[in-house]
C-alpha cells in the first residue's frame, strides 16, 4: 500500500481515496467483485521514460485464477512537470522563472545566487486508465486479479481502482444510414472522417439517424454536426479514435494541432441545433496543454441538442461548449484523464443540464460554468461524480444567473482548488439571481494553495474582479474528512478593501471532520448559518480575518446564527464579528466520517 498522502506531487494524493497499491515485478492484487460484471476498468501508474515520452508495461488479468488477458499499459498520457501550461520534459528548468515559487519562497530570477531547483519539477498527472470487456459475464463474488509479470519492463506498477460493470450487448440500429455502407474501416486502419460525413449528408437528407456498428474508426479532424442524430453500438463497442495533427499553419482561433472531435457551427454563425449524439466512446492523442488548441473531444456551439452514453478520453477538455448557446442536454457520459478541464459550459450557455456523468482524473476543473463575456443562466450540474481533478476544482461557477448545483458527489481534489467553488474571477460576468448549491457531498476536499500558502474549504467563494453579492444558497451539503476548512470565504489580498461577499446562507449542512476549522473567513460580508452541524474540527470553529484591518469594532465580516447550529462550533463568543485570525493554522488530521 501507499498512502494515504495529500501532498500534491505525489503517487497517493493522486489516487482515489489517497491510497493505492504499488506492485513489484512478480506481485499481484485481487479484487472480489461486488455484483455481477463483464467489463472491467483500471486506473493505474507506471514509470514515465528517463527522458520523458511515456514507457509500456504489462499486465496480466485472470479471474478466479485463469489467465483472460494481458493488457499493455502506458504511461504516454501521463506525467506532467514544472509549472503551467506545463511540461512533458522531466528535465526541463522552470518555464517561468520570474514566478514565485514556494520551493525556495523566491522568485527564481530576482534571487541571488539563483536556488536549486531539483528536477523533475513538481511530476504530477500520474495516473491513466483502460477498458477491458471479459468476454463472459462473472458473478458476485468472483476474484479478478492484476498481476506484474516477472519481467516486466516497469519497475512498478501502482494499481488505483478497479470499476466493474455489467456492459449491455451491442444497440444494433436497422432503420440507420449505416457508415459501414457509405466506406467507413471499422478496424481503425484508414482513415473513416469522409465516410461519416457522408453519411451524415445521407441520414440529413432520408431523414434517419447515423449508425456506427461496433468497431474503431479513425479520424483525425474535427467532425462538424449540425441537424443529425449519430448512435453507436454503445461506448464500450464503438470507438472514434484519432491522432493529434499539427497545422501547417495556425488556424484562425489560434489552433497549431487538430484532432478527433464533434463540433457544432461556431454560435457567431448561430451554431448547431438538434444533435444528438450516443453510444460511442472518443479518444484523442492529447499529451500536452496548449490553450489555444480545439482538441476537444466535443466542441463548438449547440442548442436544443443531446449528448448522452459517451466516453470520452484523452482530449484537452471532454467537452467543452462556446456560447451563446440554450438546451442541451449531457448525460450518462464519462470523462476522464484530460489534460485540462471535463466539461466547460463557456459563454451565455442556458436552459441546458449536466446529469448522471462521471469525470475522473482532469488537469483542470471537472464540471464548469463560464460566463465569460455573456453571462450562463439556468444551468444545473446534477447527480454527477467528479474524482480526482489534479489541478483546479471539482465543480466551478463563474458567475452566471440563477445555476443550481445539486447532489453531486466530489471527491479527492489535489491542488490549488476544492471541491465546491465560487469564483468571481477569468474575467466573469456578475453573480445574479440565486445560486443554489445542494445535497452535495465533497470527500477528503480543499487542497493546499501553493501561491498563497494556505489550505482552502471544501467549498470556497472567490472574489477577485468583484463584490459577490448576489444570493447564494447551501442547503443540505455534506463536507466529509475536509484536509484543511469545510467552507472558504475570500477575497483577493490586492482587492480586499474593494469587494466582499455577502448574501450567502448556509442552512442544513453537516461537517464530518476539519483539518482546521469550519468557516475561514478572509473577506468582508457577511454570511448567515442555520441548522449547520459540525463535529471532529481541528481548530476554532471560526477563523475571522475579515479583511485584515483588525480594527476595534471587530472583523469585516459578520456572522448571524439562524440556530440549530449543534457541534458547539458558532459559539456565542464569536458572534457576531469576533476576530479569531490565525493565518496558517496547524493541521490536527480528523478521524473517519461515520454514520451522523
Amino acid at each position: 500500500m501507499i498512502g494515504p498522502d495529500r501532498a500534491a506531487y505525489t503517487l497517493p494524493a493522486e489516487a482515489s481515496g489517497r491510497m493505492a497499491v504499488r506492485l513489484l515485478p512478480g506481485q499481484h492484487v485481487e479484487f472480489t467483485l461486488p455484483a455481477a460484471a463483464n467489463a472491467i476498468t483500471v486506473r493505474y501508474s507506471i514509470p514515465d521514460a528517463p527522458t520523458g515520452g511515456g514507457s509500456t508495461a504489462p499486465l496480466a488479468v485472470a479471474a478466479n485464477g485463469r489467465h483472460l488477458r494481458t493488457m499493455t499499459l502506458t504511461s504516454r498520457y501521463g506525467w506532467l512537470y514544472n509549472q503551467y501550461p506545463f511540461s512533458n520534459d522531466p528535465g526541463a528548468g522552470l518555464l517561468h522563472p520570474d514566478w514565485w515559487i514556494t520551493e525556495c519562497s523566491c522568485v527564481p530570477a530576482d534571487t541571488t545566487p539563483y536556488p536549486s531547483i531539483d528536477t523533475p519539477f513538481r511530476p504530477q498527472h500520474f495516473y491513466d486508465e483502460q477498458r477491458l470487456l471479459l468476454g463472459r459475464t462473472y458473478r458476485a463474488g468472483d476474484r479478478i486479479r492484476l498481476t506484474a509479470p516477472a519481467g516486466s519492463s516497469a519497475a512498478w506498477t501502482v494499481i488505483d481502482l478497479l470499476d466493474s460493470e455489467l456492459v449491455a450487448p451491442p444497440r444494433i440500429r436497422l432503420r440507420a444510414v449505416n457508415v459501414l455502407a457509405l466506406g467507413a474501416d471499422p478496424t481503425g486502419h484508414r482513415d473513416a472522417a469522409p465516410a461519416i460525413e457522408r453519411a451524415i449528408t445521407l441520414a440529413r437528407l432520408a431523414k434517419l439517424p447515423v449508425y456506427l456498428p461496433p468497431g474503431v474508426y479513425q479520424v483525425n479532424r474535427h467532425i462538424v454536426v449540425d441537424d443529425v442524430t449519430i448512435e453507436g453500438a454503445g461506448s464500450w463497442y464503438t470507438l472514434i479514435k484519432g491522432h493529434e495533427v499539427t497545422l501547417s499553419e495556425p488556424a484562425p482561433d489560434g489552433s497549431v494541432h487538430t484532432g478527433v472531435g464533434f463540433y457544432g457551427r461556431d454560435a457567431a454563425e448561430g451554431g448547431s441545433h438538434d444533435v444528438h449524439l450516443s453510444g460511442f466512446a472518443i479518444e484523442g492523442d492529447v499529451r500536452e496543454r496548449i490553450d489555444t488548441d480545439q482538441v476537444n473531444g466535443i466542441g463548438g456551439a449547440f442548442s436544443d441538442s443531446t449528448f448522452d452514453g459517451l466516453h470520452i478520453r484523452h482530449t484537452k477538455v471532454g467537452i467543452w461548449l462556446d456560447g451563446p448557446m440554450r438546451n442541451v442536454r449531457i448525460t450518462n457520459t464519462m470523462i476522464v484523464d484530460q489534460i485540462a478541464d471535463g466539461l466547460n459550459l463557456h459563454t451565455g450557455v442556458t436552459d441546458s443540464l449536466v446529469a448522471d456523468t462521471v469525470i475522473r482524473n482532469t488537469g483542470d476543473d471537472g464540471l464548469a460554468m463560464w460566463s465569460e463575456g455573456t453571462g450562463n443562466a439556468r444551468n444545473t450540474f446534477a447527480h454527477n461524480t467528479v474524482q480526482s481533478p489534479v489541478l483546479a476544482n471539482g465543480i466551478a461557477i463563474y458567475g452566471g444567473t440563477d445555476n443550481t448545483v445539486s447532489d453531486n458527489l466530489v471527491a479527492d481534489p489535489v491542488r490549488e482548488g476544492s471541491a465546491l467553488h465560487v469564483g468571481s474571477r477569468f474575467g466573469a460576468e456578475p453573480f445574479t439571481g440565486t445560486l443554489s448549491i445542494t445535497d452535495n457531498t465533497t470527500v477528503r476536499a480543499g487542497t493546499y494553495e501553493l501561491n498563497w500558502n494556505i489550505g482552502l474549504g471544501a467549498i470556497w467563494v472567490y472574489a477577485l474582479d468583484r463584490d459577490i453579492d448576489a444570493r447564494i444558497e447551501v442547503t443540505g451539503d455534506a463536507y466529509l474528512d475536509s484536509t484543511y476548512n469545510a467552507i472558504m470565504l475570500v477575497t483577493e489580498w490586492s482587492v480586499k478593501d474593494l469587494y466582499s461577499i455577502s448574501d450567502i446562507h448556509f442552512r442544513d449542512v453537516q461537517v464530518d471532520g476539519t483539518g482546521t476549522s469550519v468557516l475561514s473567513a478572509r473577506s468582508a460580508g457577511a454570511a448567515s448559518f442555520q441548522n449547520v452541524d459540525a463535529r471532529n474540527v481541528g481548530a476554532v470553529g471560526v477563523n475571522n480575518c475579515g479583511s485584515f484591518n483588525f480594527t476595534p469594532a471587530g472583523s469585516e465580516f459578520g456572522l448571524t446564527d439562524l440556530g440549530g447550529n449543534d457541534g458547539g462550533w458558532l459559539a456565542d463568543w464569536l458572534l457576531p464579528n469576533t476576530i479569531t485570525c490565525d493565518d496558517r493554522p496547524p493541521v490536527v488530521p480528523p478521524p473517519p466520517p461515520a454514520a451522523w
